[in-house]
């Protein structure tokens, strides 16, 4: 939180210092993980491979069976992946014979809660969420995205909330939830849904509605700090970035680094198309929301409402022409988006089934 001084008042030229304060166009990444026994696929308490790993970047996660992987800003989000890769490579390299790290959204083989790391944070957290906190062992890829001015970050944060379904059904990976298949192409929202200030976020008119909306929430207790304004999409007020939750994590840093350079791509496109005024209106809420339904059901198989007139598209033609648009921004090109389109890692895993995924993942870890 910018104002140390006023834990219960956030103030918008604080907000609009810390926003225009980046570096535009660099990038970070957040990826959470899990622990698990490699025999029985089940969670292991993260808190004595964290010992051995020795790297700040690696660290605990509420759920003791969790680990975040938290890279550097990076100017190329080439080099911030190839981080991700050299961070997992080095979690796996401390996790002992008993102990396995895998990449999922969602745990296959349990539902319910799961024990908290022993953290002030995790205490106070359950004391205010009750077993609903326990409940929250999922994993997403975070997306860090800078653009050194505060303005410029509210604009794209509309456009880019406007697009949550179809990131939603790209990256959908979490299929299975107690060793069944849900039907759904990601249960990982569903689980979250269970928590308040989830989803798709709120419209933010104004840096001083931001601050109003934050104060008012804090002032109350409804949060214990400005970091529980959990939407898929916020704008981070440590960082002074828009940090993208929506994307599940992905089983291989192949598929994350596709992800993270299609996003970093595509929030230079829309960088420029605020600076030409050419960015749409935000889109009301629910609208949005029902095509994050349709997006977690089916994936990159469903069929999307246009925002604005009602009519039906494929989610595939929508991805298609994101990509295409993004295309320019990216250097080598986005064919390996397109692979995820048209080979989306949810039929890879429903192939496998939910008693051999786990052990799947564990084998494409550092792939």
């Amino acid at each position: 939180m910018p104002n140390d001084h006023a834990p219960d008042a956030v103030r918008p030229e604080e907000l609009r210092a810390v926003f225009a304060g980046t570096v535009a166009g660099t990038v970070g990444i957040e990826e959470e993980l899990l622990l698990v026994d490699p025999t029985s696929g089940l969670p292991v308490d993260a808190a004595g491979v964290l010992g051995a790993v020795g790297n700040p970047r690696i660290k605990q996660e509420l759920p003791a069976c969790q680990v975040e992987i938290a890279t550097f800003v990076h100017k190329d989000p080439v080099d911030a992946v190839r981080e991700l890769r050299r961070c997992r490579m080095l979690l796996a390299a401390a996790c002992g014979a008993g102990v396995t790290p895998i990449a999922a959204p969602v745990h296959p083989l349990i539902d319910g809660p799961v024990a908290l790391a022993r953290t002030a944070r995790a205490a106070d957290l359950a004391g205010r969420y009750r077993e609903v906190i326990g409940r929250q062992l999922v994993s997403s890829l975070q997306i860090h995205l800078a653009f050194g001015d505060a303005d410029c970050t509210l604009g794209v944060y509309h456009a880019l909330r406007n697009l949550l379904p179809e990131l939603a059904a790209l990256a959908g990976a979490a299929p299975f939830v107690a060793g069944r298949d849900t039907g759904l192409c990601s249960a990982r929202p569903v689980i979250a849904a269970e928590l308040p200030r989830q989803g798709v976020p709120p419209v933010i008119a104004s840096w001083d509605d931001f601050a109003a909306d934050l104060s008012w929430a804090v002032r109350g207790r409804a949060v214990g700090d400005p970091s529980e304004w959990w939407w898929e999409l916020r704008p981070h007020l440590r960082y002074g970035t828009l940090e993208l939750r929506v994307l599940d994590v992905q089983a291989t840093t192949d598929r994350a680094g596709a992800l993270v350079r299609f996003v970093s791509a595509l929030a230079a496109r829309l960088t420029d198309s605020y600076h030409l005024g050419e960015l749409p209106s935000p889109a009301p809420s629910w609208r949005i929301a029902e095509n994050r339904w349709i997006a977690l059901r089916d994936g990159v198989r469903g069929e999307l409402i246009d925002l604005r007139t009602g009519e039906s598209r494929p989610a595939r033609r929508c991805l298609h022409d994101l990509i295409d648009a993004a295309d320019p921004y990216a250097a080598g090109g986005l064919d390996d988006v397109r692979t995820l389109v048209e080979h989306p890692p949810v039929e890879q895993l429903r192939a496998l089934g939910p008693q051999r995924v786990v052990p799947w993942l564990a084998e494409v870890f550092t792939a």
